[in-house]
């Protein structure tokens, strides 16, 4: 079944959420604050590994470092872009709507659930690599084994912040689907090697979230969402050049 990937991994974060909100009713808020904690300690480590992952090479016994301009740049780049387009705002307006949609307006951990949670099961490295297998050689194995993550981490995000945080299904199968269909229609364009720059910028990405998750909202992670374009446009000027 085609994208039978991103359905399975819908699927498995709305099964996540629901048993938070189970388990959220018997949680009082110091368990729900420690918790939170831990989830950010535990996304900064997720997000630290992934972009050291790509960023540390050894080479006749010495540790070396490349990717190290492309992520200045595409960070730098990319948040200009997101900054000027508000994308962040745009994406909480959404959950604003979401939001009154299911008359939860007193609910005040909504839209921080639905946003947090959305960039990371969306922007990581398995999102963008399981999405691109299932899409070139209808294999979910990658997507299927990161529902099960997701399922972990909706589940706890959700019992921290409530339902906002099962909306985020929305977002994933939106992305990853579409991330599904272009490899489809476009994947003897795909360079391996870009595939690698986009989940190390992805990490990158998911590093601040886990930030924002641990000390509170300091980076406007969503304005940052850009920077996954400028690997490709790295690699559209290069392969014209």
């Amino acid at each position: 079944m085609f994208a039978s990937g991103t359905l399975i991994n819908t699927v498995a974060v709305i099964g996540g959420g629901l048993l938070g909100l189970f388990f959220k009713k018997g949680l009082k808020e110091s368990f729900q604050d420690i918790m939170m904690k831990a989830s950010g300690i535990a996304v900064l480590f997720i997000g630290m590994s992934g972009t050291l992952k790509y960023m540390l090479v050894i080479d006749h016994n010495a540790i070396e470092t490349r990717g190290t301009m492309l992520l200045i740049f595409s960070l730098l780049i990319g948040a200009l872009l997101g900054e000027i387009a508000g994308i962040e705002d745009g994406v909480e307006r959404i959950g604003e709507r979401l939001k009154r949609l299911v008359h939860s307006e007193k609910d005040t951990t909504f839209v921080d659930g639905f946003v947090n949670t959305s960039l990371i099961i969306c922007i990581g490295a398995m999102a963008i690599v399981g999405a691109i297998q299932d899409g070139l050689n209808g294999d979910p194995s990658t997507l299927v084994a990161k529902a099960v993550l997701d399922a972990m981490i909706v589940m706890v995000n959700t019992s921290i912040y409530g339902k906002g945080t099962i909306f985020s299904a929305i977002p994933i199968f939106i992305y990853q689907g579409a991330i599904t269909v272009i490899a489809a229609l476009c994947g003897s364009f795909i360079h391996p090697e870009l595939i690698e720059q986009l989940s190390f910028v992805g990490s990158a990405l998911i590093f601040c979230v886990g930030i924002n998750t641990t000390f509170g909202k300091i980076i406007k992670v969503g304005n940052m969402l850009p920077a996954l374009l400028i690997p490709i446009g790295v690699e559209v000027i290069g392969a014209i050049l």
